[in-house]
């Protein structure tokens, strides 16, 4: 049975290491590089798809969350210089026919009736209702013409959490069908986030292995706004450093804990500072050996990842990280010794 590796962590956390780490051994690849596939858990996503049908659901409500969910797809299908989208070329045509299934197989009424959502007016229908208003008083009420709408028909959907959790699965695995998971292994980075793996146990099956990385607060601080926010590679987080500190830490908070045998924990600095200690650990997780490691260093270098490592012990970041070092203590890696970073050496 072919393995599904999901590389995830908070911004900037170095998942892609995962991804180079893997791709290393044979039969591992990541056709896309570290592309992010994000239809799972971006906004009108098919984890809200699941919120909406699953919480506070009512006919409005599930047309609503039908016909959202199915706008999101065809934009992560059809937008191709969208950086998150262009599944037609990434993952194939083949994406938008398993939605449409989908979303059929889910919309269980449909109707011709209305709803306010349905009536919201721009200029175009502006001016037939004006049209359709003077119809109506020159004909004394004899002639109505229809009311202009922005789509036509409603559809609703009631299903119970088994039935939405089954459908989606069939879904997922037809979306890991065209992947090519039946001829190799395959990695999808940020599949999941920090925030939803706690969702994965009733999408995935056993051969999902996820790795959530995780990394030192103050690095990514100083990479952030010192390195990447220059090349114009920022990640969102404040540039002030109190305002990084407190949500940091919220972000951290309304992470949801759980215990899935196939959610593994990854600091990043442990790659680059026990190397041999993570490769060992993550080779026992996808059962792997040293002969299938063909590639090894070749991908994912710790000699050079290191680079990225202990930035904020410079003296001109001093002020900045001791707010970091005060503010979130718990969040901080143990360096087992200090290494004099070059920032120009950074990625």
């Amino acid at each position: 049975m072919n393995k599904l590796i999901i590389p995830t962590g908070y911004m900037g956390s170095g998942s892609s290491a995962i991804t180079d780490l893997i791709c290393e051994f044979d039969g591992y690849d990541a056709d896309n590089g570290t592309f992010e596939y994000v239809f799972l858990h971006c906004p009108d996503g098919l984890f809200d798809l699941e919120d909406k049908l699953l919480i506070g659901n009512n006919s409005l409500r599930s047309d609503e969350a039908i016909r959202s969910f199915e706008k999101r797809m065809y934009e992560l299908y059809n937008r191709k210089f969208w950086w998150v989208a262009n599944y037609k070329e990434k993952i194939g045509e083949d994406f938008w026919k398993i939605t449409e299934e989908f979303i059929d197989s889910l919309t269980q009424y449909k109707s011709d009736s209305y709803w306010y959502m349905q009536e919201r007016l721009n200029f175009f229908r502006f001016v037939i209702m004006c049209f359709r208003t003077g119809i109506s008083v020159g004909s004394r009420g004899k002639i109505n013409l229809k009311r202009p709408l922005e789509y036509k028909t409603m559809r609703l959907s009631f299903v119970e959490a088994d039935e939405f959790y089954q459908k989606a699965r069939n879904y997922i695995n037809k979306f890991l069908k065209c992947m090519g998971i039946e001829e190799n292994n395959i990695i999808l980075d940020q599949l999941l986030l920090p925030h939803n793996v706690y969702r994965a146990e009733k999408y995935f099956d056993d051969r999902m292995e996820c790795f959530v990385v995780n990394r030192d607060p103050r690095d990514v601080f100083i990479l952030n706004k010192y390195v990447w926010a220059k090349s114009g590679e920022q990640v969102p987080f404040p540039m002030d450093v109190n305002e990084f500190c407190g949500y940091y830490k919220r972000l951290h908070g309304i992470e949801r804990k759980v215990e899935n045998m196939h959610v593994h924990t990854i600091q990043f600095e442990d790659l680059v500072y026990k190397y041999d200690e993570m490769l060992a650990k993550i080779k026992d997780i996808l059962q792997l050996n040293d002969t299938c490691h063909s590639k090894k260093k070749q991908m994912f270098n710790p000699e050079r990842s290191i680079n990225n490592t202990q930035l904020f012990m410079k003296d001109k970041y001093k002020k900045e990280v001791e707010i970091i070092e005060r503010e979130l203590s718990e969040f901080l890696y143990e360096f087992p010794y200090i290494n004099d970073a070059d920032i120009s050496k950074s990625f």
